[in-house]
């Protein structure tokens, strides 16, 4: 059986082989009616028609692959933005590469022979743009994902970060906390550099705050808030709100082996909504971050920049979540 063209799709469809191309490429709006994108889709619907991608592709001179640069596989939320970045991308005919640095957050290495013949652009998750110059950071089509808006790149798509933290903030002043422990990342990066900032801001008059580091493990958050919390009672933090759900399940575990009890003794705070926030117990009060989401935009932005067409969007809203780690302040001896 003879494969069906365009043309054949064209002749069905009653249109010219331009207009199959604009349909079936998704680049009709505003150049031909819905109607005769709809008389087109149903032409090739019947006609079992798929496009040539691999000959379109060698004519345009790309690769519809797009390469999504993280810091890491071991935490979720960057699968959980690569599960939103491939699902835009397959509706447009892209495939997208996850690519792990083998350095974190330190400079990135290129994993082809040539990022700029593999790859039509990049899209980066919580990394700098000036760590991405080994993949061609600075020649192909970048779009930032949580990172600094001041920053290289094309586009940026970020999260209300700070609006996170002011949540988290005023949820524990309300249950009057004043004395506050900060359980931050070690990582020195934008966007935990905006939650402290945050922090700090919203802290009203009359409150205390301690800030200790810890690496982005439950071990390393544990040994950390082990020393942290033991001081005496009346100098001891009554919340401790921490920059992600991994250093607050550490939190959690230091509290329980010091004797303390989550909430009536010591509240606990997570970032991220991780599938390890409703794990522990109690579970975690944390910051929503819609991680498929700002994959979804992270692609739509990097489609517009190939198009041509100038992209800005606001910063995707976050939410709090309130679950048991959280609750009243205890009462002073």
């Amino acid at each position: 059986m003879t494969r069906p063209t365009s043309r054949d799709v064209a002749t069905a469809a009653g249109v010219s082989q331009a207009t199959v191309s604009l349909v079936l490429g998704d680049k009709w709006r505003g150049r031909v009616s819905e109607r005769t994108a709809d008389l087109v889709r149903e032409a090739a619907t019947t006609l079992g028609y798929r496009p040539n991608l691999a000959a379109r592709n060698l004519r345009l001179g790309t690769t519809r692959t797009a390469l999504l640069v993280v810091p890491a596989l071991t935490n979720e939320f960057f699968a959980r933005v690569y599960t939103g970045a491939a699902r835009i991308a397959a509706e447009h005919g892209f495939g997208v590469v996850l690519y792990p640095s083998p350095d974190g957050t330190g400079p990135a290495r290129d994993p082809f022979a040539s990022a700029r013949a593999a790859l039509d652009g990049v899209i980066a998750s919580s990394m700098a743009a000036d760590t991405l110059e080994a993949i061609g950071g600075a020649t192909l089509p970048l779009v930032m994902l949580d990172s600094d808006p001041a920053a290289g790149g094309s586009a940026h798509v970020n999260l209300a970060m700070a609006d996170g933290m002011r949540q988290i903030v005023h949820h524990l002043q309300d249950h009057g906390h004043r004395r506050f422990l900060h359980l931050a990342s070690a990582i020195d990066t934008w966007t935990f550099r905006v939650r402290a900032e945050a922090l700090t801001t919203h802290l009203g008059p009359h409150t205390e705050l301690r800030t200790v580091r810890a690496h982005l493990s439950v071990d390393a958050a544990r040994t950390a808030m082990e020393t942290a919390l033991a001081t005496p009672g009346h100098d001891r933090p009554t919340a401790v709100i921490c920059d992600d759900d991994i250093l607050a399940a550490g939190a959690c575990k230091a509290a329980r082996r010091l004797g303390l009890r989550i909430p009536q003794d010591l509240s606990v705070t997570g970032f991220d909504d991780l599938a390890l926030a409703t794990a522990v117990e109690p579970e975690l009060t944390t910051i929503h971050l819609p991680a498929e989401r700002i994959g979804e935009q992270g692609m739509t932005a990097l489609l517009a920049v190939l198009e041509g067409t100038p992209w800005t969007a606001p910063d995707l809203p976050v939410n709090l979540v309130v679950r048991d780690s959280s609750g009243p302040a205890p009462k002073a001896p």
